[in-house]
């Protein structure tokens, strides 16, 4: 064999992208439903009647979550456990899914695709480390006690919430411009109509820190997200986008309405 047949490249596929149709898909059916039910796990901490209304009253005075949540945890360690569990793997999911999301955009939107998902996926990175913290916190309850671990808290919140050089928070505060501007990518490359463009947005500014309350209205946030990202992996799954479709060409996508689904 010459050296010229040597260096002739063996068949590429040209439509090859990152995570691919399968991971994608099922990372946007079932990454949505897990960080739903993680939120609903962790809104149900304070009310399934484990605390008393003046109990609860006491913690709303609170400027923070923590004395809450810890003791919630020295009350029902299992549920609060599965809760902060739950939604730490949803977390996880979404990172292939908020990826593949960018990927249809970014047939027609690449800038804000790219940049919107990138800042999106580094919130996501950051609640790994929040997890991190509040796992710690739930420990120490059974070493410490609940008053010295809650006065831990409370004395140190910012110090640990932040994290080293600020890292984390500064990752977590870039998901808000990154959902931003995937919504308006995923609105203007026809992805999404408005309104689903708009429950992306509301959806992706949940709150980030340590032993954060999950209210009703993230739980309904949540929720609707499902109706958005999960006919997407649908369709990613049973190949019907033209933008990731395998093997055949894409079609191009009329531009949505202002007032559109």
């Amino acid at each position: 064999m010459t050296r010229e047949e040597q260096a002739v490249p063996g068949p590429v596929h040209r439509n090859a992208w990152f995570p691919g149709r399968l991971i994608g898909g099922v990372a946007l059916v079932i990454g949505p439903i897990v960080w739903f039910a993680g939120l609903l796990l962790r809104h149900l901490i304070l009310r399934s009647g484990t605390f008393t209304s003046e109990q609860l009253a006491r913690f709303g005075e609170q400027p923070f979550a923590a004395p809450a949540q810890l003791a919630a945890y020295v009350r029902d360690p299992s549920l609060v456990t599965a809760g902060y569990a739950v939604f730490c793997a949803g977390a996880v999911l979404l990172c292939p899914a908020i990826i593949t999301l960018a990927r249809v955009v970014a047939t027609r939107c690449p800038a804000l695709a790219s940049w919107g998902a990138g800042l999106f996926v580094l919130g996501l990175f950051s609640r790994l480390y929040f997890t991190g913290v509040e796992q710690t916190l739930f420990q120490l309850t059974e070493r410490l006690g609940l008053d010295q671990t809650t006065g831990v808290a409370t004395d140190l919140y910012v110090d640990i919430s932040y994290g080293p050089w600020l890292v984390p928070v500064l990752c977590s505060a870039g998901a808000y411009p990154g959902t931003l501007l995937l919504a308006v990518g995923a609105y203007r490359s026809g992805t999404f109509g408005l309104v689903r463009c708009l429950l992306v947005f509301g959806w992706g500014t949940l709150w980030g820190g340590v032993l954060k309350e999950s209210l009703l209205f993230d739980v309904v946030g949540a929720g609707l997200a499902c109706l958005v990202l999960v006919p997407l992996g649908v369709q990613v799954l049973r190949d019907r986008l033209p933008d990731v479709r395998t093997w055949t060409e894409r079609a191009d996508r009329v531009p949505p309405r202002l007032l559109s689904w």
